[in-house]
């Protein structure tokens, strides 16, 4: 009852149940009830309760909003909105291209509310704006030339597993265990006889 399908809280449906715990405090029920039927913590009824004969059902009220408020308003995001639409040129950028530091940049301008570029992304899927990467192409690039390539080149160079040694156990040993021990050292035959 808590939250929501999209993980947001239910203001909504919490105030109902403080508001059916109201009833029930009312109707005489004790607190350990109160908390059994409406499946909250004790603590929780002891609290609407006392809340209850503080201020009555009004003071039973859903909070407006959870967390910290919005740096910005409403038309604060719309100043942002039509200077981010003017292109970047027009803010004094070399390019047309937006990135994130740009617009902390942008909004610090209009606002004076300071972003880490890092959360300007919040601000602006607020204001439905989608990521969109430009085209790495060459303007010199052949297409042609690029088919061609991968086409004939490509297969050329490309590595090829190697072929089985037949009756090898395993491609990672070099020899078999009947052929020449190496002369390595550690291996016995390294070793001088003491």
């Amino acid at each position: 009852m808590g939250l929501t399908g999209g993980g947001r809280r239910d203001f909504q449906g919490l105030e109902q149940r403080r508001r059916r715990a109201a009833e029930l405090f009312a109707a005489g029920e004790i607190m350990a009830e109160v908390a059994r039927r409406l499946r909250v913590s004790r603590q929780s009824a002891s609290r609407w309760y006392t809340q209850w004969q503080e201020g009555g059902v009004d003071s039973l009220r859903a909070a407006e909003r959870a967390g910290r408020p919005p740096k910005l308003d409403t038309a604060q995001r719309q100043r942002i909105d039509r200077a981010l639409r003017d292109g970047a040129r027009a803010h004094g950028f070399a390019t047309e291209l937006w990135t994130l530091p740009r617009i902390a940049i942008v909004i610090e301008r209009l606002t004076g509310v300071r972003y880490h570029s890092g959360h300007v992304w919040r601000v602006l899927r607020s204001l439905n704006w989608s990521l969109q990467r430009p085209g790495k192409r060459a303007r010199e690039r052949n297409d042609q030339a690029v088919r061609q390539w991968v086409a004939e080149t490509w297969p050329a160079i490309k590595k090829k597993p190697a072929a089985k040694v037949r009756g090898l156990p395993s491609r990672t040993k070099a020899a078999s265990r009947r052929g020449r021990q190496s002369a390595e050292p550690g291996h016995r035959e390294a070793r001088p006889r003491s």
